[in-house]
């Protein structure tokens, strides 16, 4: 049985880079007494998977993770994050869990895009929003990034879904520096535009302060959803058919 596990990441665990949260998975599992299916071969892997990685230094409201249990286990998706969090490190706390469909897609290729609030270093809101409005209106936003060691420019405005200035910062972040708050929606296909990028961006001597994931979004049947929505354990998960979105079109 495959299961889907929606997990947030807070505080000072965000520090945890993504090998280390899959070590702190893979131990806390073991530690709450949950059999994990392993993979074959000379050096067998519990199966785990997690989804977009977060990078170090980022929080996040709802993390994603795909465990096949073993068997044997005993447990189902209802009493999975009960039995985990205790084990789990300060900061992290498992929401909730789901039953996969045979056939559900991954993670990584079902996230169509993620909600971010973001601390910007450097403007104050008047001269944050009409960078925003500027942003907005643009025909495109050129960049340079840098892949696999090469440099190049890329316009980043068809990533940028929408851009909203905060009066003040939410889900009680605390501000690092002298600076303004903004919500951002940011494509992860075809290709993922990071937070650091889009700050960027918006002005190239501005720095991005504390970063935090609030959603991550799929297409089901042409309705946008979140893999697990929060609240509601018992939703079918929102990958639950390959081509979900082609029939949908």
């Amino acid at each position: 049985m495959r299961v889907r596990v929606r997990f947030d990441k807070r505080g000072k665990v965000r520090f945890l880079s993504h090998r280390d949260l899959a070590r702190v998975w893979e131990r806390s599992l073991r530690r709450a007494g949950v059999r994990v299916a392993y993979s074959e071969g000379f050096s067998p892997r519990p199966k785990l998977s997690f989804g977009l990685a977060l990078s170090t230094g980022y929080e996040s409201l709802g993390e994603y993770l795909d465990v096949e249990l073993h068997p044997e286990a005993g447990v189902t998706a209802e009493e999975l994050p009960a039995l985990v969090t205790p084990h789990l490190p300060v900061g992290m706390t498992a929401q909730a869990a789901i039953v996969l469909e045979p056939g559900t897609d991954s993670l990584q290729a079902a996230v169509q895009s993620s909600s971010w609030v973001l601390e910007v270093l450097g403007p104050d809101d008047a001269a944050l929003a009409a960078a925003v409005e500027r942003t907005l209106d643009a025909a495109e936003v050129v960049i340079t990034v840098e892949r696999k060691g090469k440099e190049t420019d890329v316009d980043v405005r068809p990533a940028i879904v929408s851009l909203t200035p905060l009066a003040t910062a939410p889900h009680g972040l605390v501000a690092t520096g002298q600076g303004a708050w903004l919500e951002a929606e940011l494509t992860t296909q075809p290709r993922s535009l990071r937070p650091a990028e889009l700050v960027r961006a918006l002005d190239p001597s501005w720095r991005e302060g504390r970063a935090l994931r609030t959603h991550q979004w799929t297409l089901v049947d042409g309705a946008r959803c979140e893999p697990i929505p929060l609240g509601d354990p018992g939703a079918r998960a929102a990958t639950s058919a390959p081509h979900a979105e082609a029939r949908a079109s």
